[in-house]
């Protein structure tokens, strides 16, 4: 062992290491960033994160981020279109495309491909009840084209039914495997502007 590990730094690497496409060599280089930067980086940063932390939670109706001392929006604003993704990542992609303005139902996952009738922790419900109370006259699918991704699009469908709804899902451009929160803009914008009407089996 080092002479040099402090076991404040070593946690912190740990953590940091944690997060999406970092590994413990560019943790450290982080890590290493923060501390030359005391007032500047970790200070702040640790208030934000505290402040994030007590003030920011996802709501529980469409899925989104939200302050916890407002109402989200979902519930102040009136919409006749709702895109259905499976996370906020895939949400934000789409929205730095700019194809669309509408919004959004963030499931948060998907369901198990064997298991089309469990939805546990997925804002299944939620959505049926959002489609019914704001008389929304499209649904858009935009689940991933990957087993789970549309396992759970057939049972938002299937779920949507007896409403007078129109759903769609994406088009030609999303790739069979894919997630949308890894495709470039060009694919995602053919996918929305050739996305069609789900047919009924």
């Amino acid at each position: 062992m080092s002479d040099n590990n402090v076991k404040e730094i070593e946690d912190l690497i740990k953590l940091i290491s944690k997060l999406p496409g970092l590994g413990s060599k560019s943790a450290k280089r982080i890590v290493l960033k923060l501390i030359n930067n005391r007032e500047e980086l970790i200070k702040p940063l640790a208030n934000t994160l505290a402040q994030v932390y007590k003030n920011v939670a996802r709501c529980k109706i469409c899925g989104n981020l939200k302050s916890m001392d407002h109402k989200c929006k979902c519930l102040t604003i009136k919409h006749d279109q709702i895109c259905v993704v499976e996370n906020i990542a895939d949400m934000w992609v789409i929205q730095n495309t700019g194809i669309y303005k509408g919004h959004y139902h963030i499931l948060g996952g998907t369901l198990p491909s064997t298991e089309t009738k469990k939805g546990d922790g997925l804002l299944l419900s939620s959505l049926i009840d959002r489609v019914k109370k704001n008389s929304v006259k499209e649904v858009i699918l935009a689940t991933s084209a990957t087993v789970e991704g549309q396992t759970t699009a057939h049972y938002i469908q299937d779920s949507l039914k007896d409403t007078k709804v129109k759903v769609s899902k994406l088009g030609q451009g999303l790739p069979v495997g894919g997630e949308i929160e890894f495709l470039d803009d060009g694919t995602l914008f053919s996918a929305f502007k050739n996305r069609g009407p789900v047919a009924n089996d």
